[in-house]
């Protein structure tokens, strides 16, 4: 009777696995569909085969010495070397005076060769300067705040209020004024104390314990971060070739029991587009998930592109922006950050909700610590209250009539070059029709390389982002690109012209990229020099 017991119980275990093995090949494939699955079992078989080649003597050392090249190359970009350059890699037996400090810091600032100055607006995004009078505005409240600590409100009750202030400063601007947000140390923070929130709600209110999200392909890399972090399933869901949008069908068909949340841009990183947010609204509201808008880049420019008349695009219908914010039923969380086109100091950023309810997941409490009871609102524990005092002093100091002049200019600079692009570049092609401030391009040339374009541009001194997917260039517009427009067409038009008649194919953009379309294990070596780049980061 025991052996017959056991034996059914082997056979429920068996039949068990296969159900759920099955079920989840199922979700999987209608997530992916037919032709992505078959793809990745193509790259996963196609990089078996090549790991085991490389694994041949002559083959590995002739590529070993390649990356060691390549990897060189990144320290040398990166770490400054001459007899001039002193070291600092122990504390000074005794301490040094602010004026020797500040001549050490005038020195390092000028050490490194391949160094731009940002303050010539030559780059994409990267710096969101407001201004000499912003940055006096954020010295001085740093200075006053500079040791406070939002841990203990009690010993600092200004910065406790200035953080709940900007907070509902920026739920009014998305108009959801009865909300609640959290303040974080950037974009990617926001996004990942989402992706924990839905986790956290999912698991508590539907019972899901093994998550899944789905995000658009043009989504910000940080959702995929914290789906890594929190050991959630991603499912990577194309968008339109000609729109840049998700496809909703494809979201659809993706969507399961295990569902937590979807995902929409306002704007995406890489082109500057908008997903449909309110037909992922829809689908939301319908399936009982969440909907988070990223917001990050969008931030002060997407909220104001109303007030500044410039909605509604222009007269042929380019660079519309849809509904996307608190007002659409179904949106449930929205991330902005006040560090960019917020002028704010570097590292704060909010991420917003529809309720306290909603909220109350982030939160990470322990009543059972032997230091006392621990409640903290997100990642850090301590954190730097200046910041949280910068960001209001800005906030203050700008104003709505400052948010909405400083969008204006950056959405109109960003526009000309999109036009200048479309009516006067004949080898380019926009990406979608981006309705903010940021603008990606692509080749429409069979002799012109995007890639190519980017790295020319590089050497008339312009730091740009590039794109893999379709290969392009973005630049993301900011007060400091506005004085300098027409420079950047004129660049572009020359970068164009020396990509189509010289190629020289030795540029950082056209290497790298091309390698990680060499092969089916070219995004390996591609993620290889990436760590090799973070190591370099650290190198004194």
């Amino acid at each position: 009777m025991s052996l017959l017991s056991l034996d059914t119980v082997k056979t429920l275990l068996f039949w068990y696995v296969v159900w759920t093995s099955t079920l989840k090949a199922q979700r999987h494939l209608r997530a992916r569909g037919l032709r992505a699955s078959v793809r990745d079992v193509y790259l996963y078989a196609s990089q078996y085969i090549i790991r085991l080649v490389l694994r041949a003597p002559a083959t590995r050392q002739k590529v070993e010495s390649q990356m060691n090249q390549a990897k060189l190359g990144i320290e040398e970009r990166l770490v400054p070397k001459g007899p001039n350059v002193v070291r600092h890699l122990a504390l000074p037996e005794e301490g040094k005076p602010l004026e020797w400090i500040l001549a050490e810091m005038e020195k390092m600032d000028s050490e490194n060769q391949h160094s731009t100055s940002w303050r010539l607006g030559k780059l994409s995004g990267a710096v969101y300067h407001g201004g000499q009078d912003l940055q006096d505005v954020i010295i001085a409240a740093y200075g006053r705040y500079c040791v406070s600590n939002p841990l203990h409100p009690e010993l600092f009750p200004a910065v406790r209020k200035m953080e709940a202030e900007i907070v509902s400063m920026c739920l009014h601007l998305y108009n959801n004024p009865t909300g609640a947000g959290v303040m974080t140390a950037g974009g990617t923070e926001s996004i990942i104390m989402a992706v924990k929130t839905y986790r956290d709600w999912a698991r508590d209110v539907k019972g899901i314990t093994d998550p899944e999200m789905i995000l658009p392909a043009s989504a910000h890399v940080a959702f995929d971060k914290g789906a890594a972090y929190l050991k959630i399933k991603t499912h990577l869901i194309p968008v339109d070739r000609v729109t840049r949008r998700v496809d909703l069908k494809h979201v659809k068909a993706a969507i399961n029991s295990n569902t937590i949340m979807l995902v929409g841009s306002c704007v995406n990183f890489p082109d500057g587009n908008q997903d449909d947010i309110v037909g992922l609204a829809q689908l939301a509201t319908r399936y009982n998930v969440g909907l988070h808008v990223d917001c990050c880049l969008g931030s002060f420019v997407v909220p104001y592109l109303e007030k500044a008349g410039l909605a509604n695009g222009d007269e042929d219908g380019r660079y519309k922006l849809e509904p996307f914010d608190f007002r659409v039923k179904g949106v449930t969380s929205i991330s902005c950050d006040t560090h960019k086109y917020g002028f704010s100091p570097k590292g704060t950023s909010v991420v917003m909700y529809r309720d306290a309810q909603l909220r109350k997941y982030q939160y990470y409490v322990n009543p059972h610590w032997t230091g006392g009871v621990y409640a903290s609102p997100s990642m850090s524990g301590s954190r730097p209250g200046a910041l949280i005092a910068g960001t209001w002093a800005v906030m203050q100091h700008m104003g709505s009539s400052g948010y909405l002049e400083s969008c204006r200019s950056i959405v109109i600079s960003a526009r000309k070059i999109a036009n200048a692009i479309q009516e006067e570049i004949p080898e380019l092609y926009v990406l979608g029709s981006p309705p903010a401030s940021v603008v990606g391009f692509a080749s429409k040339h069979p002799k012109v390389n995007a890639m190519e374009v980017g790295d020319a541009m590089s050497k008339r001194g312009w730091h740009l982002n590039a794109l893999a997917d379709p290969p392009g260039v973005h630049i993301a517009c900011t007060k400091l690109t506005v004085s300098v427009v027409d420079m950047f067409i004129a660049d572009l038009k020359d970068s164009v012209r020396d990509a189509k008649l010289a190629p020289s194919g030795q540029g950082v953009m056209v290497q790298l990229y091309g390698l990680g379309k060499s092969s089916p294990v070219g995004p390996s070596m591609v993620g290889e020099l990436a760590t090799a780049f973070l190591d370099a980061l650290y190198k004194a």
